[in-house]
């Protein structure tokens, strides 16, 4: 299953639309006023299924996970010189990303999970996602939102 992860050009915050390989819009990603990046995800009926929330005041950008209302792990930027690590508490999943942070990959125990590409020469922020199992998309929209917060903090 392959998503498109389209920011929004003209928003106050964060907002994203996630389109199918059809062009359908599967989730819309909205931003809220709050300390720290703060984003809901909705399917394409306006239900809420998932809240991204970093948490402030740490050392380095933490993002809490909430799914269906439900706490559902932590994902936070590790300390690094030359490629960019990410742990995360949830799924068992864990990241592996590229020099120039525009491509990762997510992986459970050494099988795929999904890929996550950057696309350049776009006006917004573009991502490319593909998941091996669909029942997987939503959690690893989460894990590629608090990868995007973390470089939107940054700058």
């Amino acid at each position: 299953m392959k998503l498109l992860f389209k920011q929004r050009f003209f928003s106050w915050f964060d907002s994203y639309d996630i389109y199918d390989e059809a062009g359908n819009v599967l989730f819309v990603v909205k931003g809220e006023l709050s300390w720290g990046h703060q984003l809901r995800v909705y399917d394409a009926n306006g239900i809420e299924l998932g809240l991204l929330k970093e948490r402030v005041l740490t050392f380095l950008p933490k993002f809490e996970v909430y799914i269906q209302g439900r706490y559902a792990g932590m994902i936070y930027k590790d300390f690094s010189f030359l490629k960019p690590a990410f742990h995360i508490d949830y799924n068992g999943w864990y990241i592996e990303g590229g020099f120039l942070e525009c491509d990762y990959r997510i992986y459970c125990e050494n099988r795929l999970i999904a890929t996550a590409t950057k696309e350049f020469l776009n006006l917004t922020d573009t991502y490319v996602i593909e998941v091996v199992h669909p029942q997987d998309a939503l959690s690893a929209l989460m894990l590629v939102l608090a990868i995007d917060a973390e470089k939107c903090s940054r700058k």
